[in-house]
């Protein structure tokens, strides 16, 4: 039996908002393959060959989101996953030559490669439940769970040839079936004219026998009669870079560092005489985008997505009076010195990072409590 229907799309209620809301971000999956050959290396060849590359990907901090993951025993043609989100796909071109100039990209392969977009669903998701905004939908901010799973989507063609009307009812279901998993937290994206795909799905978790209950339970959704293909399908462990280099083999890179152990990570910003007074702008570390300010003479950095609804604060109005900055999504405002927010909307606070200037260079860092994997 088909779903009921309980109401019908409509138009968001200011059409210039949603104008403003438009800008989207790009996201790219890389996966890539080990040449077994590269094993075969002297240990000092392997060691300056992860060195080198990884130097290389963090050049890309100010460019792009960058999240490594190892495929190492869930998968035979890809060893490592580089999850990539930026404003603009060259980043993305850039990144993949910078990789394949390297010693070690010489004997990396890359066997998948899924470009996409985030964009506002045209389904309306029921008011009265804990769900991502329209707004959210249009961010991607991975979280810390230490399974991915990734998979390219293709719906049939009869399902476009359904009125929006009937496919909303079954997308009612769908979304139902997905809140009995809380642990499971899904990031769609889209394809069309992009990539050979629709969409590209990817499922962030702690728990995967959480993740098959819920793939087995859409199966038995209506709208699982109008799936194409689902397919190849990737598990993805989060991992630190190197330990995702050291996972593919050959002599090992990474320190130790037990569960619970604080270490730091730091990135450049720019030069300080670059950096306009009450201005902002961003800056990745450690998985984040980080909003860097620079009001009043001093610097202050905090997580660039607003708690509400992931607004991107560094394009918000920034008032040097009271050290603030207003998000540019809804009327919510945050202290730039201690990240708790003080107006409006918001409720909870953002996270803020510690800043350090050498040598004329700005730097953002952070404490990195090490989890237990």
């Amino acid at each position: 039996m088909r779903p009921k229907l309980t109401h019908t799309p409509t138009p968001p209620a200011n059409p210039d908002r949603a104008q403003q809301l438009t800008k989207r971000q790009y996201v790219r999956f890389a996966f890539y393959q080990i040449d077994p050959a590269w094993r075969r290396l002297p240990a000092d060849q392997q060691i300056a060959h992860k060195h080198e590359l990884m130097q290389t990907i963090k050049q890309f901090n100010r460019r792009m989101l960058l999240r490594p993951y190892s495929l190492m025993g869930t998968r035979a043609d890809a060893e490592i996953l580089l999850w990539q989100i930026a404003e603009s796909p060259l980043p993305f071109q850039d990144l993949a030559a910078a990789i394949a100039r390297t010693e070690l990209g010489g004997y990396l392969k890359l066997t998948y490669s899924y470009f996409s977009q985030t964009k506002r669903s045209i389904y309306q998701i029921r008011p009265g439940h804990e769900d991502e905004s329209e707004e959210e939908r249009l961010v991607i901010d991975p979280s810390e769970a230490k399974y991915l799973f990734v998979y390219p989507f293709i719906k049939t063609r009869d399902w476009y040839q359904r009125s929006l009307l009937t496919r909303q009812g079954m997308m009612d279901e769908h979304v139902e079936v997905g809140r009995k998993y809380p642990s499971v937290r899904l990031n769609t994206t889209y394809s069309f004219g992009l990539d050979d795909y629709e969409f590209m799905l990817a499922f962030e978790t702690d728990e995967p026998s959480d993740f098959l209950d819920l793939v087995q339970d859409l199966r038995e959704t209506e709208a699982s009669r109008y799936t194409l293909q689902d397919t190849p399908l990737f598990t993805c462990i989060n991992m630190r870079l190197e330990e995702a280099l050291d996972a593919i083999g050959g002599a090992p890179i990474a320190q130790p560092i037990e569960p619970g152990q604080l270490s730091e990570s730091w990135v450049e910003v720019g030069t300080i005489a670059d950096f306009a007074p009450n201005t902002a702008r961003t800056v990745y570390l450690e998985g984040k985008m980080i909003g860097v300010f620079h009001v009043n003479d001093q610097f202050y950095a905090i997580n660039n997505r607003c708690s509400h609804a992931r607004g991107p604060l560094h394009e918000g109005a920034i008032d040097p009076a009271e050290c603030s900055v207003v998000c540019p999504w809804h009327y919510g405002k945050f202290d730039l010195r201690t990240g708790q927010a003080i107006d409006g909307l918001v409720r909870r606070p953002v996270e803020t990072y510690r800043v350090e200037i050498r040598d004329e260079i700005l730097y953002v860092g952070t404490p990195v409590l090490e989890a237990i994997r």
